[in-house]
């Protein structure tokens, strides 16, 4: 549920909360500005089954007990039976503290649900106590919010209003994320060239621009004219009254090849221009299969590694969620256990290390080689550390939350680059969709940052077989 949803009257509403709700967000609790919460004690029962674990949930369980623990410090218990006030808020909710109060379950709220609706699983009990409510306080607006869509279904049969909790959400519509590029219309100069003016810095060429189409551009976004002669730029600096752009290089040539790789599409090209860039930190790289997103970083993370040696090594890593059954424990170091899960690491490798001689021994040399310049490492140990000197690659960034993503860029120490790939049409993580996913919460935030880079790579360069099942499939 979202505050938004909250504006549309100046009842106070009653907003039953399903413990999906709790475990995805801890702050949900401070979510619903004026309106009231309200916790059946079979929702407390399952966040106290959960908090073991060193899990996400089992961690923002426990956050939630610490959140609910410090609301009650000092209340009287016969104050409990009112509600307690959530004004005494640790977080602000889109600007406007919560002005509700907390209620709890204190009584058996007991209402036959339908004979469809046999048993007595939690969600059932939540729906009973929902019903109990709208019973009890026919005056009040008593909504059920959850993460479960069954759980959702249900209660709109049995005549409960039911929504889903939309707060974690980055963007209303994942059609809004920006492409990272512009393309600039015909007589783009005729209309911008009155008052501008051009010089070169280290054989770069730089364009200090004013009009009216500037306002659109943020630093980190390409421009790209298309025709006989194509221009592509980035922007580097974005001022209230200037803009300033630099043309960039163009990788598909074959004399700029990075570690033997080719740009093949225009918006390969401006990933590349970002991963080579040293003055940039971040970059965020979106695409369906086959578009490069693997195969290009990897080539431009060896290339600083080994010719330019402007990185200690290459860390690869990516949340460990199967796609179909879990195979179970994995034997072996931490490396051998992330190997199954490193496919993609090892199939682009292999196209980046085909010597054009020197045989099969060459090949193994060169691979073992590249293998102890790139490390494989866990989520699970990333906490507390620092990396210094890096080229830190983040695969299937989609299937990370937005708290999760925070922990693996703040690991960034000095000289290092942070690179996060993946295509939020696939996300395979429970509750996390494409507007709240973290790597969109990361596409969002790092917008505009002069030191952060994003493209949407659009065009499939895998196979025409890959091609054709991308579009028909």
């Amino acid at each position: 549920m979202s505050p938004a949803h909250s504006a549309h009257t100046h009842e106070k509403r009653l907003f039953v909360l399903d413990t999906n709700v709790l475990m995805h967000d801890p702050t949900a609790l401070f979510r619903f500005q004026e309106h009231d919460i309200f916790l059946p004690m079979v929702v407390l029962e399952e966040l106290d089954r959960s908090k073991k674990g060193v899990s996400e949930v089992a961690r923002n369980v426990r956050q939630v007990s610490r959140f609910l623990d410090d609301l009650m410090a000092g209340v009287e218990a016969s104050a409990i039976h009112e509600g307690i006030s959530l004004a005494r808020d640790f977080l602000k909710a889109n600007g406007k503290g919560s002005t509700g109060r907390l209620l709890f379950q204190t009584e058996a709220l007991n209402l036959k649900l339908p004979h469809d609706l046999p048993g007595d699983s939690p969600d059932n009990n939540i729906l009973s106590v929902a019903l109990s409510l709208c019973k009890k306080h026919p005056e009040r607006d008593v909504i059920l919010v959850s993460k479960d869509i069954n759980l959702r279904i249900k209660a709109t049969i049995v005549g409960l209003k039911a929504e889903d909790y939309f707060n974690d959400q980055v963007l209303d519509d994942a059609d809004l994320l920006p492409t990272g590029f512009h393309e600039l219309p015909s007589d783009f100069w005729e209309k911008h060239s009155k008052e501008m003016k051009s010089w070169q810095e280290q054989g770069h060429t730089f364009y200090k621009l004013v009009g009216p189409m500037t306002n659109e551009w943020l630093p980190g976004h390409f421009l790209a004219m298309p025709g006989d002669s194509p221009f592509e730029a980035i922007v580097r600096e974005k001022a209230p009254d200037h803009t300033v752009i630099e043309t960039i290089r163009d990788f598909s040539e074959p004399r700029h090849a990075v570690w033997g790789i080719n740009a093949r599409n225009r918006e390969q090209n401006f990933a590349l221009n970002l991963l080579m860039d040293p003055e940039i930190d971040i970059v965020t790289l979106l695409g369906a299969a086959g578009t490069g997103k693997t195969l290009l970083t990897l080539a431009a993370g060896l290339a600083q590694l080994l010719d330019e040696q402007l990185y200690k090594e290459i860390i690869m890593t990516r949340v460990t969620v199967p796609v179909g059954e879990d195979i179970g424990f994995l034997p072996g170091t931490e490396e051998e256990k992330m190997a199954p899960w490193m496919g993609a690491l090892m199939d682009n490798l292999e196209v980046l290390t085909q010597p054009s001689n020197g045989g099969k021994w060459g090949r193994n040399a060169t691979d073992e080689f590249l293998m102890s310049k790139i490390k494989i490492k866990s989520l699970n140990f990333m906490r507390g550390r620092t990396f210094l000197n890096r080229f830190i690659i983040i695969d299937e960034a989609q299937n990370l939350t937005p708290k999760q993503m925070k922990t693996l860029i703040t690991r960034a120490g000095p000289g290092t680059k942070v690179v996060c790939l993946g295509n939020i049409a696939q996300i395979d993580t429970p509750y996390l969709t494409e507007t709240s996913s973290g790597l969109t919460y990361v596409v969002d935030r790092f917008k505009g940052w002069e030191h952060g880079g994003h493209v949407t790579l659009q065009r499939g360069e895998r196979s025409r077989l890959a091609d054709y099942a991308s579009d028909h499939l």
